[in-house]
């Protein structure tokens, strides 16, 4: 098996710094902006980007985590995955721009267990995502708004984000 490093550190920076821009002008400003990060990391990254908007917008911006697990349609295959805190930011979500950020966007079925989830507790004005990678191979109709790094794979590969805060460094690796 072979590994091979297609982000490091700095383009990691550079691709949430060029986000966190996005989501502000299609955001028109960080008013009513709420982060909820996927666990485990887009939870990390979800946090990095708040702190980047609050930077460039001057104003503080809502970040939380949203578990999926029992939202999953695959929980049957893999009764081991054990849920993770939900953490919604005390002003809610009703009414906000929710932006759902996650590390890698492959089939779409986390996603699409992130809006269920989303469902169950509010009704946000409107969902956006950000992943930093998005590899394709899609099975649902679901794609992102805001992405670091488009790279393509097969679905024997496997695409590694390691952060920081999780794994001690920054780098996306693809197995082959």
């Amino acid at each position: 098996m072979s590994t091979r490093t297609v982000l490091q550190q700095a383009d990691i920076s550079r691709a949430l710094t060029r986000i966190a821009h996005e989501i502000l002008e299609s955001n028109k400003g960080a008013e009513g902006l709420v982060l909820l990060g996927i666990p485990t990391r887009g939870v990390a990254l979800a946090q990095r980007l708040a702190s980047l908007i609050s930077a460039i917008a001057q104003v503080p911006v809502s970040v939380g985590s949203l578990d999926v697990t029992l939202f999953r349609d695959d929980l049957a295959q893999h009764p081991t995955r054990s849920p993770q805190p939900t953490d919604i930011p005390a002003e809610g979500i009703e009414g906000k721009t929710v932006v759902l950020v996650d590390d890698v966007l492959f089939s779409g079925r986390s996603i699409r267990a992130a809006l269920d989830a989303i469902q169950s507790i509010g009704r946000p004005a409107v969902v956006r995502l950000a992943i930093l990678v998005d590899r394709g191979h899609r099975e649902l109709p679901i794609r992102p708004d805001f992405v670091g790094k488009n790279i393509p794979s097969a679905r024997s590969e496997r695409v590694n984000v390691r952060l920081v805060e999780n794994d001690g460094a920054d780098e996306v690796t693809i197995e082959v």
